[in-house]
C-alpha cells in the first residue's frame, strides 16, 4: 500500500518535470541513485515509466518499484544531456545503468614526461602529461611495436634522472646497451636532447600509425648515404626501412584510401551488448578492442551505441574525423562525422567489426557455459521467454516427433527438456494405437491427448513449452487436443519446420523466423533433433520386430504363441535362422524345431 501510494506522488512530480533537455537520476529508498538517464524533453521521456506496468520489461519494473525520489538537472541540448549523463554514470555507478563488463586492464606504450624520454609498456593509465598510445587488446602486438621501435631507433631504457645538472656533474656512467649500440649514452652527454626528442617524434608517427613519411624519410637517408659512399650509413637506413615494412606487411591491411577512421558495432544477446571498436589509420587497422556491455534495462539500440563510443573517447582514445556505424547513435559527437556506410570499402570495414563483435559474443557465451552453467542455462531460458513471449520462463519443456512408413509401425517420440538441457529418464514412446494408415495430423493429436491426459489424472505438472517437429497441420492439431483438455491457455505451442528453420504458433499465419546464432532456435532445433533421434531409434525396432512377425507367421504351424517366445528370446529373424535346434528346443519346444529346421533348410535348397 505505501509502494502505491508513493507511486502516486511520483506520478504527480513527474507532471511538473520540463518539456526541456536534461538529465533525471532515480533515488531508492536509501537516497542512493540507481538509474540515471538522459531526455529530449525530460517529462515525456520520465512520464513512460509510469505508465501502465505491462508496457515495461520485468527488470524495469523491478527498477521502477524501488523508486522513491526523481531529481533532475536541465541543460542547453541533448548532447550536453548525453556529456552529463555519462559523468554521472562514472561517479555514481548506479545499479541499473548501461555498464563495460570488461574488467581488464589492456596495456598501453607510454612516452613517459622526462628530460630524453623512456618508450615502455604499461597498464596503468595516468595523467601525468605523459603520452599513452593504445590500448591493445593483444599484449604480443605491443610487445612487437616496442620491439620494431628498440629496433629502430637508440633510446634508452634506464630509469635514471637525467637532468642537465646531473649529467654536467657527471654523476652516470654508460652502460651495456651504450657498449653494445642500442643507445647514444645520453646520461653522459653523448647525444642532445634535441637529437634525441627528433627520435622520440619518429616513434610517436608509428605508434599513430603514420609511417608514410617515415618510410619516404629512411629511403632519402639510403640514397643520400649511398651517393656520398657512407655505405655503412646506407645499410643501417635500409635495414631501418626492412624492419618497419616487414612489421606493417603483417598488418591487417583494409583500404589504402581509408584514413583516420573509427568503427563501431554492436551484437545484442538478451540483456547484453558485445561491442567492437577498430580503429583505422593510413589503409590498415592499427586498434582493435571487444568489450561487453551489461544492460540492466531495456533501453534503445541507438542509445547503447551511443554510449559506447562516448565510453571508448574517454576511456582510450579521441575519436577519429569519421565514425562508421551500422545506424545512427544517439548523441553528438562533434567534429566526428558520423557515416553509415550502403556500399563500397567503408561497408567492407563495417562488416568486419560486425564479425568481430559476433566472434566475440560465441566465445564469451561459451566461457560462461563452461564457468558459470547457472547462469548461461538463465540467460538460455530467458531467450526463449522472450522470443516465443512466454509468460513464466521455460524450465520445462516437451518435443514430439511422429515416424511411420506408409502408414505402418507408426510411433510418436517425446523427449523432455528441463532447465534447458535433456532429461532422458522422462523421455517416453508411443505406440499409435487409433489411428489407421498415414495421418499424421490424426497421429499428433492422439499422442498429445494421451500424454497430457494422463499428466493431469496423475496431478503431475505441465510443461511450459511444447514443441512440434512439424509444420502448421501437426502444430493445429496438438493445438486442438489441448483445447479439447481445456489447458491451451497453460501451454504455448510452437512448431519447427525443418526447411527453413521456421517457426509456426497457433492462430499466426505468419511463420516467426529467429537468428541462426539465437540460442532461442539452437534450443528448438536440439529438441527436435533429439525426438527425430529418440523416436526414429524406437521406430526402427519396432519396424525390425514388425518385419520378423511377419515372416514367422509365413510358416505353416508357427503360432502366436511360438512367434513371441522366439521373438523374446533371439530378437531378430537371422539369430533364429543361426540358432542350434537343440536351443530352439529349449524355448518353443520339438515341434517347432522340426518345422523351423525343415523350413529353413527348403529355403536354403538343402
Amino acid at each position: 500500500m505505501k509502494h502505491s501510494n508513493n507511486n502516486n506522488v511520483l506520478k504527480e512530480s513527474v507532471k511538473l518535470l520540463p518539456h526541456l533537455p536534461g538529465v533525471y537520476l532515480f533515488l531508492n529508498g536509501d537516497g542512493n541513485i540507481i538509474y540515471v538517464g538522459k531526455a529530449k524533453s525530460l517529462r515525456s521521456r520520465v512520464s513512460q515509466y509510469f505508465q501502465s506496468s505491462d508496457s515495461l520489461s520485468p527488470k524495469t519494473r523491478v527498477m521502477v518499484s524501488k523508486i522513491e525520489k526523481i531529481e533532475h538537472t536541465v541543460v542547453e541540448s541533448e548532447s550536453e544531456a548525453l556529456l552529463l549523463e555519462n559523468t554521472l554514470i562514472k561517479r555514481f555507478q548506479p545499479r541499473y545503468n548501461v555498464m563495460l563488463k570488461d574488467g581488464k586492464t589492456y596495456p598501453w606504450i607510454c612516452i613517459k614526461k622526462e628530460p630524453y624520454p623512456r618508450v615502455f609498456l604499461t597498464r596503468r593509465l595516468l595523467k601525468d602529461g605523459s603520452h599513452f598510445f593504445g590500448p591493445y587488446s593483444n599484449v604480443s602486438h605491443a610487445y612487437s611495436l616496442i620491439d620494431i621501435i628498440d629496433n629502430l631507433f637508440k633510446i634508452r631504457n634506464c630509469k635514471l634522472s637525467l637532468t642537465e645538472d646531473n649529467i654536467k656533474a657527471k654523476k652516470f656512467r654508460p652502460c651495456l646497451r651504450h657498449h653494445i649500440g642500442k643507445c647514444k649514452a645520453p646520461c653522459i652527454g653523448l647525444q642532445s636532447e634535441e637529437s634525441y626528442l627528433a627520435q622520440i617524434e619518429k616513434i610517436m608517427l608509428i605508434l599513430k600509425g603514420e609511417t608514410k613519411s617515415l618510410t619516404e624519410e629512411f629511403e632519402k637517408e639510403m640514397r643520400a648515404a649511398s651517393l656520398e659512399l657512407r655505405f655503412e650509413d646506407a645499410h643501417d637506413a635500409k635495414d631501418r626501412l626492412e624492419t618497419l615494412n616487414r612489421h606493417y606487411s603483417k598488418s591487417l591491411v583494409v583500404s589504402q584510401s581509408i584514413t583516420n577512421v573509427d568503427v563501431f558495432s554492436l551484437v545484442f544477446e538478451n540483456n547484453i551488448a558485445f561491442g567492437n571498436w577498430m580503429r583505422v589509420m593510413n589503409g590498415a587497422v592499427t586498434q582493435s578492442i571487444n568489450t561487453e556491455l551489461k544492460i540492466p534495462i531495456e533501453e534503445s539500440r541507438e542509445t547503447i551505441l551511443g554510449r559506447f563510443i562516448v565510453s571508448v573517447g574517454e576511456r582510450f582514445a579521441p575519436l577519429s574525423a569519421e565514425i562508421i556505424t551500422e545506424y545512427l547513435p544517439e548523441g553528438e559527437f562533434s567534429p566526428s562525422k558520423v557515416i553509415i556506410p550502403k556500399r563500397g570499402e567503408k561497408l567492407s570495414l563495417l562488416e568486419l567489426s560486425v564479425k568481430n563483435a559476433r566472434i566475440y559474443k560465441i566465445e564469451k557465451i561459451k566461457q560462461e557455459q563452461i564457468l558459470r552453467p547457472d547462469e548461461h542455462k538463465e540467460r538460455i531460458l530467458e531467450s526463449i521467454r522472450k522470443d516465443l513471449d512466454i509468460k513464466e520462463s521455460p524450465d520445462y519443456i516437451e518435443c514430439f516427433d511422429n515416424s511411420n512408413i506408409q502408414g505402418k509401425y507408426a510411433v510418436s517420440a517425446c523427449v523432455v527438456f528441463r532447465n534447458g538441457v535433456p532429461s532422458k529418464q522422462d523421455y517416453r514412446h508411443f505406440n499409435i494405437k487409433r489411428v489407421v494408415g498415414a495421418d499424421d495430423f490424426a497421429t499428433m493429436k492422439e499422442v498429445i491427448n494421451r500424454r497430457y491426459s494422463r499428466l493431469l489424472d496423475e496431478g503431475a505438472s505441465l510443461p511450459q513449452l511444447i514443441v512440434i517437429d512439424g509444420g502448421r497441420g501437426q502444430v493445429n492439431a496438438a493445438y486442438e487436443a489441448l483445447c479439447e483438455l481445456g489447458i491451451e491457455k497453460k501451454i504455448r505451442v510452437v512448431g519447427i519446420a525443418k526447411r527453413l528453420e521456421e517457426l509456426i504458433t497457433p492462430g499466426d499465419p505468419h511463420p516467426l523466423f529467429l537468428d541462426k546464432n539465437s540460442p532461442t532456435l539452437r534450443v528448438l532445433m536440439h529438441l527436435r533433433d533429439e525426438a527425430h533421434r529418440f523416436g526414429i531409434s524406437h521406430h526402427r525396432k519396432r519396424r525390425s520386430k514388425g518385419q520378423i512377425e511377419s515372416a514367422l507367421e509365413e510358416i505353416d504351424g508357427i503360432g502366436e504363441k511360438s512367434i513371441r517366445k522366439l521373438l523374446s528370446h533371439f530378437k531378430s529373424l537371422s539369430s533364429v535362422r543361426s540358432a542350434p535346434s537343440e536351443e530352439i528346443r529349449k524355448v518353443a519346444g520339438n515341434r517347432v524345431a522340426n518345422i523351423l529346421k525343415a523350413y529353413f533348410e527348403s529355403e536354403s535348397g538343402l
